[in-house]
């Protein structure tokens, strides 16, 4: 039988919880009961207003008076939740059940260990440049950001071309920039006692990124009103005044960034929903940095007499490299019935076509796509997921609102990763063997980097430290420690516990849930029907998913302690 978790203990309550949310005493219950799923309807509804921060000077309120309340009125919360029993419940229902219970316990983990708001500068660099391809932004991201691809003179795609603002979208963004200067003021006093040197120093790097698309951001609107310009002007002055901040202040800063083994198992398996611990996910990246490098000499011996597969060297190359591989690939999982046919599936991997990289700025991923663009095009799943959440919203109001705090991550970057080697063993490159090389060569340096950031968090090495075993264990050079992709991927990863590892481990826990899966339909199973149950389910972790698809309610137990 499932077996309920234990609420965390309770702080102590005080008189705000009625403001903040409209609970009275009697909401705490000392025994489960039953329930309706509708109660959790209307309790999860009310979680996401008290979630949000109030406002001060028009920007989200983080000061430590603000955090402290939050603190306070959660125990209430999460509390309401202990109180209902879903275990009579249809097994769909009880995973919102579950989803609801990890947001909470996202919240809590923020306030008492990850308080990005007092530790981590860059949480404050609120202005986005670009759609993430995951169901929302990585790592830890302020309330009320400034998404400019939301806006028609920043194009979302590659396919977009830019136009001005409309009246309504001008006066939009002029308020959204205005919040910039206050939110950054608050942020110097927030981050008064912060002390974790590798995340402040790694935060200089956002806050240049942030000034620089402001610049850009004025050239674009050159035409826009008084208004917008000076909301511009100003949030670039409070930018680069921020960054210079910062830099005046990190020769001071001493302390370690890690949150330590601990605290990074309990995030696992009370937040993600992840049934392993910091330890085992450092054996899965060993093991797996292994198989790869392993099965990489075994490939490049098995091809050792086939010409080298070298990058394309013009953009006009490039272009029809690209366009080959998705007419391809689309043709592949067609012909073979590996996925649902969908209307968006062409559409979506052409919007995310790239630009030709000459050989000095091409990244790691550049790397591969100036090869075989096929073996990102097989991670890009995350971009049929978005096109499947917008075409196919989910029935359930709460699998609707996305999972708050990367809950999502096991089965949004897990199935992403898998799906490159998935496609290898399907035979998606059984004409161009030396693709296959390049697949083993992603799996490395996702092993690589996914080792070095749970050794970053033990504080065993320094960012610096964990960007070089990504650097050393990525075959071929292809990770430069040159480029700005290193420091962007290590400095997330020390951000947001559990993220560096997700692409690997989730992978592996969805070659278990393929297996199960298998073994309980027999001769039911196909591909496509496997691929349709999880587009369907919505973006929860992988342990939520495999208690769906199976029944299974013992299925991740170490994840509901």
């Amino acid at each position: 039988m499932h077996r309920r978790p234990p609420t965390l203990r309770l702080l102590p309550l005080i008189a705000a919880i009625a403001v903040v949310g409209g609970l009275a005493a009697d909401a705490v219950q000392d025994a489960p009961r039953k329930a309706t799923y509708n109660e959790l309807v209307t309790l999860f509804t009310g979680w996401r207003v008290f979630e949000q921060p109030a406002l001060l000077d028009g920007a989200p309120d983080y000061t430590p008076a603000a955090m402290a309340l939050k603190g306070e009125a959660l125990p209430s919360w999460q509390a309401r939740l202990a109180a209902i029993e879903p275990s009579g419940w249809p097994v769909e229902q009880q995973v919102d059940y579950h989803l609801v219970r990890a947001e909470m316990n996202g919240l809590a983990f923020r306030l008492r260990v990850l308080q990005p708001w007092s530790r981590d500068p860059a949480f404050y660099a609120s202005v986005r440049t670009s759609q993430s391809d995951t169901p929302a932004e990585e790592g830890p991201t302020i309330h009320q950001a400034v998404r400019l691809w939301k806006y028609s003179v920043w194009p979302r795609t590659a396919l977009d071309t830019p136009s001005p603002l409309s009246q309504d979208a001008e006066k939009a963004l002029t308020a959204e920039l205005r919040t910039v200067p206050p939110l950054l003021e608050q942020a110097q006093g927030n981050l008064a006692a912060a002390n974790a040197r590798d995340l402040w120093v790694g935060g200089i790097r956002s806050f240049r990124d942030q000034s620089a698309a402001l610049a850009t951001l004025a050239k674009r609107t050159a035409g826009s009103g008084t208004e917008l310009h000076q909301a511009i002007a100003a949030a670039g002055k409070a930018t680069d005044a921020f960054a210079a901040w910062l830099e005046r202040e990190a020769p001071k800063k001493t302390g370690a960034s890690g949150i330590g083994r601990e605290h990074y198992t309990w995030h696992l398996r009370n937040v993600l929903l992840v049934p392993l611990s910091w330890e085992e996910e450092v054996t899965i990246m060993r093991r797996e940095l292994a198989r790869a490098h392993a099965s990489l000499r075994l490939e490049e011996h098995r091809n050792k007499d086939l010409p080298p597969l070298d990058p394309v060297s013009n953009a006009e190359e490039f272009a029809r490299l690209q366009d080959r591989a998705i007419r391809k690939y689309l043709a592949f999982l067609k012909e073979r019935k590996v996925i649902p046919m969908r209307d968006y599936l062409e559409r979506a991997l052409r919007e995310r076509t790239s630009a030709f990289a000459p050989e000095a700025t091409r990244n790691f991923f550049a790397q591969a796509t100036h090869r075989e663009p096929m073996t990102l095009l097989t991670h890009f799943y995350h971009w049929w997921d978005t096109a499947h959440l917008e075409a196919n919203p989910h029935p359930s109001p709460i699998r609707r609102a996305i999972p708050l705090y990367n809950i999502w991550m096991s089965r949004s970057e897990g199935l992403a990763t898998v799906m490159e080697e998935w496609m290898v063993h399907a035979g998606l490159y059984d004409d161009n063997p030396r693709a296959r090389e390049i697949v083993w060569i992603m799996l490395a340096t996702r092993a690589a980097r996914g080792l070095s950031s749970l050794l970053a968090h033990d504080n065993q090495v320094t960012m610096e430290g964990a960007g070089k075993i990504h650097v050393d264990w990525t075959p071929r050079g292809w990770m430069s420690p040159d480029l700005d992709l290193l420091g962007i991927e290590q400095h997330l990863y020390l951000r947001q516990p559990g993220y560096g590892a997700t692409y690997v481990s989730g992978g592996r826990l969805l070659d278990g849930l393929m297996a199960e899966r298998a073994r309980q339909l027999g001769g039911q199973f196909s591909l496509e029907r496997f691929f349709d149950e999880i587009d369907n389910a919505g973006q929860i972790p992988v342990s939520l998913l495999r208690r769906q698809l199976t029944g299974d309610e013992e299925v991740g137990e170490p994840g509901w302690r």
